[in-house]
């Protein structure tokens, strides 16, 4: 069984990253799980896994012709109770690299877990960055609890819709006040499909978990905001799917051009 879910949101700076790390360590509680980083612009996954000096990263994998004796399993990495795919940062390797390739990347790793998560990048602009949510059976739509948020979060779900990709739910990140929250999250309901998943709230550990390099529930397993993120975990309802079927459907994936 395997499912892909896209972590995604309609602007920068939501918390994604540590959402998708602490999503992916709830949930292989249960599940294998890998996750991907698949900002290829903006990769600080490795940041948040302890992998900043790892040899071969996504970037390797998405390059054509350079390093084609690099497998997808050197790219691979064990960390936290999941396999971690982490992108490299340097700009000329981002501009080298085919986003194309990712579908071959994702098909062999559908192969071999249960969970995909995908970090996905924060706007819509490019073809490395909407092909995340168009290979992602779902997405998780990771929001502040602002109007203006849930405005860039429905354009995220339009168009993951008009490429077949359902939404998992949402998650409210950075929470200041709980109150508002719940005021936002009651108009999440009218327009976006799927259910609250939880409500996190802004923590101190989160950024000192990303100054050590370690995911929010290694560094403080106890705080409130770790325990926001393994309720949003139980509240995912994984679906299973054939692994050769959904690595078949992603090898034969459509790039779209950028919206």
């Amino acid at each position: 069984m395997v499912e892909a879910f896209a972590v995604a949101s309609g602007k920068g700076g939501t918390g994604k990253t540590t959402t998708t790390v602490a999503l992916g360590m709830a949930l292989a509680d249960e599940y294998d799980v890998t996750i991907v980083d698949a900002d290829t612009g903006m990769a600080n996954l490795l940041f948040h896994t302890g992998l900043a000096d790892a040899d071969v990263t996504l970037h390797d994998l998405l390059v054509a012709d350079e390093r084609d004796d690099i497998a997808v399993e050197d790219a691979v990495y064990e960390r936290h109770g999941m396999s971690v795919v982490p992108c490299g940062t340097g700009l000329a390797a981002f501009e080298a690299a085919d986003p194309e390739r990712l579908r071959a990347v994702v098909a062999a790793l559908a192969e071999d877990t249960d969970v995909l998560l995908l970090d996905s990048p924060a706007a819509l602009g490019s073809k490395s960055a909407v092909l995340p949510v168009v290979l992602a059976d779902r997405v998780v739509v990771v929001l502040q609890p602002t109007i203006p948020a849930l405005s860039d979060g429905l354009k995220v779900q339009e168009y993951a819709h008009s490429y077949g990709t359902d939404t998992a739910g949402v998650l409210f990140n950075k929470v200041h006040d709980p109150d508002e929250a719940a005021g936002v999250a009651e108009k999440t309901e009218r327009y976006f499909d799927g259910p609250t998943l939880a409500t996190v709230p802004d923590a101190d550990a989160a950024r000192a978990a990303r100054r050590e390099g370690r995911p929010l529930l290694a560094h403080a397993p106890d705080s409130p905001a770790a325990s926001a993120y393994r309720e949003a975990a139980a509240n995912l309802d994984v679906r299973a799917g054939e692994s050769g079927d959904v690595a078949d459907r992603f090898r034969s994936a459509v790039v779209p051009d950028a919206p």
